[in-house]
């Protein structure tokens, strides 16, 4: 009679025994070994498995595409669960190992090494005495789906095995910042500092007419993905206060009330967008440019935005949004006659409108960008528009997918 015959009589007591001493688990892992092996005598097998005691200790594969921080979690598991690492840098370095001394002189010749003779290397290092007691994590092993039934087939079974995944602009961009010295050998990069939150640097063009909310969606960017937020008039207006050598370039147009020429303006813009910042965090860039030379311009620089957004606002839209605007002469508060009224009748008759929010000016400035619009859309061919005729957080969001979301392919 036994527990399959008769479970009901088993004492409650010999099951509760198994499970605080995981009796059961042991038993799996020996039997799994057992059929794995095949030994000649399973006994004796069996015994020598069990003063091993390791059926607990870390077995850890780690796979991934290159720059995916396969590395750096794996030697991060190393440090904390105290194993040990096994890469394949590490397995050709070994001492005192003919195996390791043939791999590595055929990697050498070769630059790659047998799937059989890798794996024979790594089935040699995980029977040393280290790896049993206290287990391994392999880092980028195995490489390909021969190595791992190879692995399978020599009994070395992982018991947790991480895949780390990354979007392709994510990998291209690491593997683009490494840099090595020449004479330490030691790996830098050359872009360091906090990623943003975005899958990807971000390096985004906002373009649209006067009073489409450029300014606003640049600062929740800003604020959403820490990027650095460029406004291209106030970046000019800053130049002027801080008496730069662009400000005085600068000044004499502001004063004279005269477009500054394009040539000024590209060179104040690849001054910011090379400063460190822009370079670690990605930027928004709105005012700027407003038409095909100038996008050109910005190209030819070297400072090519990754995402473009147009934002699309009618004109009564912008009249409406522009046109009721008014500032409060003695505090200089600003008040819009429809959203944001005045408080008294006191304040409403003091109220002045500034030049710009004129009815003549915003429709020749909206008309000038809509004339040059279709050129943009033409040069920025993967640009995204978008209805800004809206509420601005809904705006956001489809600004945002953008980001997240891949770039769709052109049909051609």
């Amino acid at each position: 009679m036994d527990a399959t015959t008769a479970p009901h009589l088993i004492p409650p007591e010999m099951l509760q025994y198994g499970e605080d001493n995981h009796i059961f688990e042991m038993m799996q892992n020996m039997l799994e070994q057992v059929l794995i092996h095949q030994p000649e005598d399973p006994i004796t097998f069996m015994i020598n498995h069990l003063r091993r005691n390791n059926d607990s200790v870390p077995k850890v594969v780690i796979l991934g595409p290159p720059a995916s921080g396969k590395t750096t979690i794996a030697m991060w598991l190393c440090k904390h669960l105290n194993s040990n690492l096994i890469t394949k840098e590490n397995l050709l370095e070994k001492e005192f190992s003919q195996m390791a001394e043939e791999a590595k002189k055929h990697y050498e010749i070769y630059k790659r090494i047998p799937n059989s003779m890798l794996i024979s290397l790594v089935q040699e290092r995980l029977n040393e005495d280290d790896c049993l007691r206290r287990g391994w994590i392999l880092d980028g092993i195995p490489e390909r789906r021969e190595q791992a039934l190879m692995i399978q087939t020599v009994g070395l079974a992982p018991r947790h095995v991480i895949v780390l995944n990354a979007p392709d602009t994510v990998l291209i961009e690491r593997n683009m910042g490494k840099r090595i010295d020449p004479d330490t050998g030691a790996l830098t990069y050359v872009q360091t500092g906090h990623r943003c939150n975005a899958p990807f640097t971000p390096k985004v063009l906002l373009c649209g007419p006067l009073g489409s909310g450029k300014s606003l969606q640049a600062a929740l960017l800003a604020q959403r993905y820490g990027l650095v937020d460029i406004c291209c008039g106030q970046l000019l207006k800053e130049a002027v206060a801080a008496k730069s050598s662009f400000g005085e370039l600068i000044q004499p147009f502001f004063e004279k009330r005269m477009t500054v020429p394009d040539t000024i303006i590209t060179k104040a813009l690849a001054e910011r967008l090379s400063q460190q910042d822009c370079i670690q965090k990605g930027w928004v860039l709105h005012g700027f440019p407003r038409d095909l030379d100038q996008a050109r311009m910005l190209t030819s620089m070297g400072y090519s935005p990754n995402r473009v957004f147009f934002l699309n606002v009618p004109l009564d839209s912008i009249l409406e949004r522009m046109t009721l605007r008014r500032t409060d002469p003695v505090t200089g508060e600003r008040f819009h006659l429809m959203y944001k009224p005045p408080p008294t009748i006191e304040v409403q008759a003091r109220l002045l409108q500034n030049p710009r929010d004129s009815e003549e000016h915003i429709r020749l400035q909206t008309d000038l960008f809509y004339r040059n619009c279709g050129d943009l859309e033409q040069y920025y061919e993967r640009a995204i528009t978008v209805n800004g005729d809206q509420d601005p957080y809904t705006v956001f969001e489809y600004i945002e997918s953008g980001i997240i979301n891949p770039l769709p392919k052109k049909v051609t």
